[in-house]
C-alpha cells in the first residue's frame, strides 16, 4: 500500500511539473534531442570505419572548392581584363587613325597650295612647311616632301634643276626604264636633314609598292598610304628602317582635263608612329604589333615587346591613309594567378589542412570512444558473467551447507556432537573455497584439493600418507565437492581407520581415464579391521548422495575388512570454459 501511495504521489508530481512547464517534460527534450544524437552517432560511425580517407575526402572537398573559387576568380579577372585590353586597343587604333588623318589633312592642305602655282619653289615649300607647325599629332613622320613628274627624256632639265635651287648635283636614281614613261624623284624634303638629303633624286614610281599607292591616290584623288617600305636613314644607304609613305596628288590648275604635276608626301618610321599612339596606353604592359595589310598574310611593319607573347589577344582594323590594316594587341600579363586568387588559394589551403587536423583528431577521439566503449561492454560482460557465477556458487555453496546441517543434525545425538561435526566439515569447504581463491575461482589441481584436506595428519609420525597421480585440475564445483568428500573419508579414517593408530596408510591416487574424466582412488590399510556389522554413519551418506549429486558421477564405497577404499569419478572439462574465472 505504501508503494502505490508513493507512486501516485510521483505520478501527481510529474503532473504539476508538466502543467508548469506548459505540458513539456524531460521527455520531450529527449525526444528533440534525439535526431541530434543519432546524427552523431552516424557522423561518428563514418569517422570510425574510414579512419584515413574521411580526411583525406574533407581535404578534397575543401581542395575542389577552393580550386572552383579560384577558377571564377580567374574567369571574371580574365573577363575584366579582356574588356580593358579591348579598349586599349581601341585607344591605340585611334591613336593610329588620328595620326594619320592629321597627316592627310596636313598634305590635303600642301596639294591645294601647289595646285595654285606655276612652279613650286623650294623657299616656298620650306615657308609652308614650316607654317604648319606641327604638332605632336605628326609624332613618327620623316617631314614632308615634293615630287615631280619627270618623264623619259628630261633627266637632264632635272639634274639641272636641283642643282639651281638646291645647289646639290643628283639626278634621277635609278635610270626610267621601260615601260615606264616618267619618274617621280623626290625633289624637296624637309626638314632639311642628312637622311632626307640621301633621298634626294630617289625615282619612287620605281619601287613597286610605291607606285602602287601613287596610282590609287591619283584616282581616288585623295591620300593613300603605301605598304611596307624600307625608309634610307644616314648617310650610309644600307642603313635602312620599316615605313610608309603618305601620297597625295597635286594637278595643274588647268581649264580641261587637269594634267598630273607630281605628289606631295609624308615619309613615316612605322616604329615611332606606333609607339607616339602608346604612349598614354601604357605601352609596358601590351605586346603590339601593326602589319600593312588586313590578311594573316599581310607583313609585318612594326612591333613593340613582341619577344613576349601575351596571353590574351585582340585583333584590331585600323585604317591608315585609306588602307585597311591590322593591329594586333596582347597583354604582357603574367600566367601566374592574381593576387586574389593566391589569397584564396593559401586560405583555402590552410582551411583544407586545418579541417584536415580537426577531423583526424576528431576521428582518433571517435576511435578511443569506441574502443574505451567495446572495454566497457566487455567488462559489463564480464562482470554480469562474473556475478551470475557468483550467485550459482552461492547458492550451490548454501546448498551444500544445508545439506551438510541437515544430514549432521540427523546422526547427532548431542549438541556439541553436531557443533563439533559442522565445524569441521564447514572447515572443510573453507579450506577448499580458499584454494579456488587463490586461483581466482580457475581450475584446481587434486593434488592440492587432497592435501588441503589431508594437512591436519600429516605431520604425525605414526602414521603414513601416500599421494600419487599425474597433473590434474578441476573446475570449483568439482574441487569443492572432491574437498568435501576427503575431508569425510580423513575424518572416518582419523576415528576409526587407518589413521586412528600407528602403521597406518593412507593411499590416494588418480589418473585420467577415457575422455574427461578423473578417477580417484582411496585406499587405507594397516588400520584396524573393518567390522562387517557396522551402523551407516554421516558420512557415507554425505559422499553417496551429495558429492555423488554434484559431482553427476556415482561414487563407489566399499568396506573390506583391510580397509575402506573410495572411488570417484570426476569430470575433467575444458579449460576455456572457466577462462573468465581464471582470469585468462
Amino acid at each position: 500500500m505504501l508503494l502505490r501511495v508513493a507512486s501516485s504521489s510521483r505520478r501527481h508530481d510529474r503532473w504539476i511539473l508538466q502543467r508548469a512547464s506548459g505540458g513539456r517534460f524531460d521527455g520531450g527534450a529527449a525526444a528533440v534531442t534525439a535526431p541530434d544524437t543519432a546524427r552523431r552517432r552516424r557522423v561518428s560511425a563514418w569517422l570510425t570505419r574510414y579512419p584515413r580517407a574521411t580526411p583525406v575526402a574533407i581535404f578534397l572537398l575543401i581542395a575542389a572548392i577552393t580550386i572552383l573559387g579560384i577558377f571564377a576568380i580567374e574567369w571574371g579577372e580574365g573577363e575584366t581584363a579582356s574588356a580593358d585590353l579591348r579598349s586599349r586597343a581601341n585607344n591605340i587604333a585611334s591613336g593610329l587613325e588620328r595620326r594619320s588623318d592629321a597627316s592627310s589633312a596636313y598634305l590635303r592642305a600642301g596639294a591645294a597650295l601647289l595646285a595654285s602655282v606655276d612652279r613650286v619653289e623650294p623657299a616656298s615649300f620650306r615657308r609652308f612647311v614650316s607654317e604648319l607647325r606641327l604638332d605632336s599629332d605628326f609624332r613618327g613622320a620623316e617631314g614632308i616632301g615634293w615630287g615631280m613628274i619627270v618623264r623619259r627624256g628630261g633627266e637632264g632639265a632635272f639634274g639641272e634643276l636641283m642643282l639651281a635651287e638646291n645647289n646639290i648635283a643628283v639626278g634621277v636614281r635609278p635610270a626610267i626604264a621601260a615601260p615606264q614613261s616618267f619618274a617621280v624623284p623626290v625633289t624637296i624634303i624637309e626638314p632639311d636633314s642628312t637622311a632626307n638629303r640621301n633621298a634626294l633624286g630617289f625615282d619612287m614610281y620605281s619601287d613597286p609598292v610605291r607606285r602602287a599607292a601613287m596610282d590609287q591616290a591619283a584616282r581616288t584623288l585623295r591620300p593613300v598610304a603605301s605598304s611596307k617600305v624600307m625608309l634610307v636613314r644616314g648617310d650610309n644607304s644600307e642603313t635602312t628602317n620599316a615605313g610608309f609613305l603618305i601620297y597625295m596628288p597635286v594637278f595643274e590648275a588647268s581649264p580641261g582635263r587637269p594634267r598630273l604635276r607630281g605628289y606631295i608626301f609624308s615619309p613615316f618610321d612605322a616604329q615611332d608612329f606606333l609607339a607616339s599612339a602608346l604612349e598614354v596606353q601604357g605601352a609596358e604592359s601590351l605586346a603590339v604589333k601593326l602589319y600593312s595589310g588586313s590578311s594573316p598574310s599581310a607583313p609585318l611593319l612594326a612591333s613593340i615587346n613582341s619577344a613576349e607573347d601575351g596571353r590574351k589577344r585582340v585583333v584590331q582594323r585600323v585604317n591608315v591613309g585609306g588602307q585597311e590594316w591590322r593591329l594586333e594587341v596582347s597583354s604582357r600579363d603574367s600566367r601566374m594567378l592574381s593576387g586574389l586568387s593566391m589569397l584564396t588559394l593559401i586560405f583555402g589551403a590552410l582551411v583544407a589542412g586545418l579541417l584536415m587536423v580537426v577531423v583526424r583528431m576528431l576521428t582518433r577521439q571517435a576511435q578511443d570512444d569506441e574502443r574505451r566503449l567495446a572495454q566497457f561492454e566487455e567488462q559489463a560482460s564480464i562482470r554480469n558473467s562474473l556475478t551470475r557465477e557468483l550467485n550459482h556458487r552461492v547458492k550451490n555453496s548454501l546448498a551444500s551447507v544445508l545439506s551438510i546441517i541437515a544430514l549432521t543434525r540427523r546422526r547427532s545425538k548431542t549438541l556439541d556432537e553436531f557443533a563439533d561435526g559442522l565445524d569441521g566439515r564447514i572447515r572443510a569447504l573453507s579450506a577448499t573455497h580458499d584454494l579456488l581463491t587463490q586461483s581466482d575461482w580457475g581450475t584446481t589441481p587434486v593434488r592440492a584439493v587432497v592435501e588441503t584436506e589431508l594437512r591436519p595428519y600429516a605431520n604425525a609420525s605414526d602414521h603414513e600418507i601416500v599421494l600419487n597421480g599425474p597433473e590434474i585440475s578441476l573446475a570449483p564445483n568439482d574441487a569443492l565437492s572432491l574437498g568435501l568428500a576427503t575431508h569425510e573419508l580423513a575424518t572416518n579414517a582419523a576415528k576409526y581407520g587407518a589413521l586412528s593408530q600407528a602403521g597406518g596408510t593412507v593411499s590416494v591416487s588418480w589418473e585420467l581415464v577415457g575422455e574427461g574424466k578423473a578417477r580417484i582412488v582411496w585406499k587405507e590399510s594397516g588400520g584396524p579391521p573393518v567390522p562387517e556389522q557396522r551402523g551407516r554413519g554421516f558420512g557415507t551418506d554425505l559422499i553417496e548422495r551429495v558429492v555423488a549429486n554434484e559431482l553427476k558421477t556415482p561414487v563407489e564405497l566399499d568396506f573390506p575388512p583391510d580397509g575402506v577404499r573410495c572411488v570417484l569419478q570426476v569430470l575433467v572439462r575444458e579449460h576455456g570454459e572457466f577462462a573468465i574465472r581464471a582470469g585468462k
